[in-house]
């Protein structure tokens, strides 16, 4: 097997993923993923992919992400992980579908409007 390339998206996050034959090794932007997201939780977001098909420590991957914040960069990343697996067997696609990890999440923030603080704020009305 040579590396497998898929990219992942979430709200104004995009992930480009590397992933190959390994040690179960992820560098997320050139460092480790545990130094670049301190947070358990976010941690988990990028490891479940591989817990779900019991997959920890066969693969490496190297993962380039810009934009965005912390969460959505995990969730693009975990959403590269799960086409990258699917790519490599399609058999992965069920358990990985059922936990919604393909699915595009097309939420992103709203505009700000004219006349408006916020998108959908008003300023406080007056009667008189």
């Amino acid at each position: 097997m040579d590396v497998i390339n898929t990219i992942g998206r979430r709200k104004a996050s995009v992930a480009r993923i590397y992933l190959s034959q390994g040690s179960g090794k992820i560098t997320v932007n050139g460092k480790d993923y545990k130094e670049y997201f301190p947070q358990p939780n976010i941690q988990y977001n990028i490891e479940d992919p591989f817990k779900t098909l019991e997959l920890e420590n066969q693969y490496d991957a190297k993962v380039n992400v810009k934009g965005g914040g912390f969460k959505g960069q995990s969730e693009a990343i975990r959403m590269a992980i799960s086409r990258a697996l699917v790519k490599i067997n399609a058999d992965n696609r069920k358990p990985l579908k059922d936990k919604k990890y393909l699915t595009r999440d097309a939420r992103v923030v709203e505009r700000k409007k004219f006349g408006k603080p916020k998108a959908r704020k008003s300023f406080q009305f007056s009667k008189r």
